[in-house]
């Protein structure tokens, strides 16, 4: 891994979109359709336009070459359901408390959906401006209208096993006719589309043909399998996204893209390894972010800024012309157009998978981490552990500077405390 992390060295380059009145719409002109291509347990770096030495991603890299690309891009936290929970809501785990995804044993889960009635989404507050929206893929919040989606593919039904998608998990494994049904009857109205398969998630089960370009290209068949999902997952981001091109949907359509949460492939386990999924490290909370919005947003490569998928939602509202909420703290990414940095540090939190109190967050926090410029602190919980890295000497975090580096370390927990 470490080997492909320092192919993208830390090279800045500056982000020039245009100036922010972009996102703001005349009188009569219709706002911006939006696309969320979310990633399922993809580590940040696999990707052939991010320098992976075997996985193939052609379309992604299309994509990325017409995007606003930012490599250092962040999850708040390493597990999907509250990674999702706060993408559509643009607030920490410990603000909309799903933090972890499950509830404690014995609970019934549908106790845990009353977090979702009660925070804004991008659905309920796109609906403002007379929005439409589609869910498909993963889903854990009951049904999607729950959290303010118009129409989707998830039921929701915990009696008729509902609990992280259900019917909407068909999406892209078996094809995106649902999506193109949706989009043929909505397509005169501005839409917002969450597609958010279990791709390249396990089940490691890609199409024989996909298989066979990888098999003699790793020494471990999970290892290949993992790639060929990889590959899978592209292909159907192609589809969808030359889909919108052929309906002449494109030109007015924010795609935005990201993973969320970082997987590495174990090489002798059909599992995930330390250091990715679950974990503080860069392997679990890293992504990739695109933003792609035609002739509002120049292409442009940034090895440099940081970005959270904090800032998304705040994006979106920006260039549907709405205003964020109080209780998102991310940034506009529309502003960032040559200006001074708007941040010098990220900060995020790791959670039990298990949620101890459906109420509170502390009982199941584990780590808190924060990245200020090149260098990341992770502690635990308690604060007694910490680990201290320099992500552009170090990108693999083989070497704690925390003995070395006590005020450095100090100053970063701070900014953490500050936060939470």
């Amino acid at each position: 891994m470490l080997s492909r992390l320092c192919l993208l060295g830390l090279l800045v380059v500056p982000l020039v979109t245009t100036v922010s009145q972009a996102a703001e719409t005349t009188a009569g002109e219709r706002p911006p359709n939006v696309v969320i291509l979310l990633s399922d347990d993809q580590a940040w770096g696999d990707y052939s336009f991010l320098g992976h030495p075997q996985i193939k991603t052609p379309s992604l890299d299309r994509l990325a070459a017409q995007s606003a690309t930012f490599s250092r891009g962040y999850v708040p936290t390493s597990l999907c359901r509250p990674s999702l929970m706060s993408l559509i809501t643009g607030q920490y785990p410990h603000q909309h408390l799903v933090t972890g995804n499950d509830p404690p044993k014995g609970t019934d889960r549908n106790l845990m959906l009353k977090h979702v009635r009660r925070v804004p989404t991008l659905p309920k507050l796109l609906a403002q401006k007379g929005y439409v929206s589609f869910q498909s893929g993963k889903w854990w919040e009951g049904n999607p209208s729950e959290g303010g989606f118009t129409a989707g593919m998830t039921h929701g039904d915990v009696s008729r096993g509902g609990r992280h998608g259900d019917e909407g998990l068909k999406i892209g494994r078996q094809g995106l006719q649902p999506i193109y049904d949706w989009l043929a009857a909505n397509k005169e109205k501005p839409f917002f589309l969450w597609y958010a398969p279990m791709l390249p998630h396990s089940p490691h089960n890609p199409p024989p043909r996909l298989l066979a370009k990888y098999r003699d290209k790793a020494d471990s068949i999970h290892v290949a399998r993992y790639w060929a999902m990889c590959e899978w997952w592209d292909e159907t981001c192609g589809e969808l996204l030359t889909h919108l091109d052929k309906e002449g949907l494109a030109e007015n359509t924010v795609v935005i893209y990201l993973t969320d949460n970082g997987w590495i492939q174990s090489v002798d386990k059909p599992q995930y390894a330390p250091r990715s999924k679950r974990s503080p490290y860069e392997g679990g909370i890293r992504t990739p972010i695109m933003i792609r919005w035609p002739g509002k947003i120049e292409p442009r490569r940034d090895d440099s800024t940081l970005v959270s998928s904090l800032d998304i939602a705040p994006t979106i509202l920006a260039a549907c012309g709405l205003d964020s909420t109080p209780e998102m703290t991310g940034i506009n990414l529309l502003e960032v157009a040559g200006k001074s940095p708007q941040r010098d540090t990220l900060v995020g939190e790791i959670f039990e998978h298990d949620i101890p109190d459906i109420d509170r967050a502390e009982p199941g926090l584990m780590y808190r981490w924060a990245i200020s410029g090149d260098w990341k602190l992770i502690q635990s919980a308690d604060g007694k552990e910490r680990e201290l890295y320099n992500l552009r000497d170090d990108p693999a975090e083989a070497k704690n500077l925390i003995a070395s580096e006590p005020a450095r370390a100090e100053e970063l927990a701070k900014k953490i405390k500050a936060v939470w």
